[in-house]
């Protein structure tokens, strides 16, 4: 009996061993990359009715890139339809974080998790902090926070 409970502690604390080891490899792509490219599949959106706050939730087919990563220097450049603009990019415990500020308010965040989602992705978020009195449909106006995966680029 001892000896069946040693050999199955040996065993959880190898699988322990192997997750860890897949964690710091997928923290090692994060600092090493250059190019990300992101695709976000759902989304909520909030919003305040007579003063309170609501959430929806839909999906959604959002594309986000970055290239010219350089975790230690802190820069980066977001690529979108209309160019690239340099963007800050921050690398904490593994995961890498994109930070978009406009001079006309908005805020986009991106963040990459080192957590493997399928065919060799990340998990990762997207988050926008925007609010305008009118609302046009294709553009942002409310708060929205987008849910997916990114393909790392070495």
């Amino acid at each position: 009996m001892a000896c069946s409970v040693a050999i199955i502690l040996v065993a959880a604390f190898a699988r322990a061993g192997e997750a860890a080891d897949t964690a710091q490899q997928l923290r090692d792509r994060l600092q090493r990359t250059k190019t990300v490219s992101c695709a976000f599949s759902t989304m909520t959106a909030g919003d305040w009715q007579s003063g309170q706050p609501r959430a929806t939730t839909k999906p959604a087919s959002l594309n986000v890139s970055f290239d010219a990563i350089n975790a230690d220097e802190g820069s980066a450049r977001a690529v979108g339809q209309l160019g690239k603009v340099d963007v800050v990019v921050r690398l904490s415990e593994g995961t890498l974080h994109f930070v978009e500020s406009f001079r006309e308010g908005p805020l986009y965040i991106t963040t990459i998790f080192p957590v493997a989602a399928d065919n060799g992705r990340l998990i990762a978020v997207h988050s926008r902090h925007e609010y305008t009195s009118v609302q046009v449909p294709g553009y942002t106006s409310r708060p929205e926070q987008y849910y997916g995966s990114c393909r790392i680029d070495e």
